[in-house]
């Protein structure tokens, strides 16, 4: 069993309640782990990924190696055929195989480029490891999805979820730097999992993501419109998918404000982190009572631990 995107949950609604299950006894599967090994590779920078994950793992009873590609390893060749006397020192064919026979898990994170579209949809790095390797593979976030955040997303919506049906937004705010759409995707598909929730993606014309994720997800370009009774807004930024990798908004009437909320209804304020204070979104909307973003990121472990878990009960 591999863990690479959002869409490998049969069931969104089954996944959350187990993992609200092992919420409440994370330590209750310890021996499930004994004697295996997790191998975490760093292609990028990384915080409560690699925290939360490694806690996970941890949880099970685990061993855990982490590795940062970007200062620590040889810089590998994805590209089959390739005369390798440029910059590449490895092939990942060889590197996927090495790696396989140390670990019984491979968890992996690598962002996009965001300057070849192409490639980066092509996701070179986790498809690489997925033909080569001979063990699992965990998506820790690549070019053009973060399963496990989406996940963690979910069960946070679950414990907060009000009585009602509740209409869900998913709103671009500014950032200076360009950032990539793996984020969004993930969220996306996600919510195209739910039964019972309004969905709307708010952001300015010209950013609309990947058509082939949004999929007929209604989209809302008047962002006060989109927020009218919402009871989650969940805010990020991502650069253009047309002009791709390109900052071609910065407007900063799109930064989530107390205003804003105003427009809600009493919606609970979600972000994955890290997060531009005041850019993308207040001080007194992050630091308000509705904001969930640390519990949000709390449920990070139990996302991790849910699909460790499920990929050692396939290894058995």
């Amino acid at each position: 069993m591999n863990y690479t995107s959002i869409k490998e949950i049969d069931s969104l609604q089954k996944w959350v309640k187990q993992a609200l299950k092992i919420k409440k006894n994370p330590l209750k599967n310890k021996k499930l782990g004994k004697n295996k090994t997790l191998g975490m590779l760093f292609f990028n920078s990384s915080l409560r990924t690699r925290l939360s994950t490694q806690k996970a793992a941890i949880n099970l009873g685990m061993n855990v190696m982490v590795m940062n590609f970007n200062s620590e390893g040889w810089t590998l060749e994805f590209e089959d055929g390739a005369i390798m006397n440029q910059g590449a020192s490895e092939h990942i064919k060889e590197a996927a195989e090495v790696v396989s026979q140390y670990c019984d898990i491979i968890a992996i994170r690598a962002f996009p480029g965001l300057v070849d579209k192409e490639k980066d949809n092509a996701e070179t790095v986790i498809n690489g490891f997925l033909k080569y390797a001979t063990v699992p593979i965990l998506n820790m976030e690549s070019a053009t999805g973060h399963p496990l955040q989406s996940l963690a997303d979910a069960i946070t919506m679950e414990e907060y979820r009000p009585k009602h049906r509740p209409k869900v937004v998913l709103t671009w705010a500014p950032h200076p730097r360009a950032l990539p759409q793996a984020v969004p995707n993930s969220f996306v598909e996600m919510m195209q999992k739910q039964e019972d929730m309004d969905f709307v993606i708010t952001h300015p014309e010209g950013y609309e993501l990947n058509p082939e994720i949004t999929k007929d997800s209604k989209i809302e370009y008047d962002q006060d419109k989109a927020f009218e009774n919402a009871d989650f807004i969940y805010a990020k930024n991502w650069s253009n998918y047309k002009e791709y990798g390109k900052i071609t908004n910065s407007d900063p009437n799109w930064t989530v404000t107390a205003d804003k909320m105003k427009l809600t209804n009493n919606a609970k304020f979600m972000h994955c982190l890290p997060v531009r204070r005041n850019v993308i979104v207040t001080d007194e909307v992050i630091d308000s009572e509705n904001s969930i973003v640390i519990q949000q990121a709390n449920n990070r472990t139990y996302s991790a631990q849910l699909v460790l878990q499920k990929i050692l009960k396939s290894l058995e």
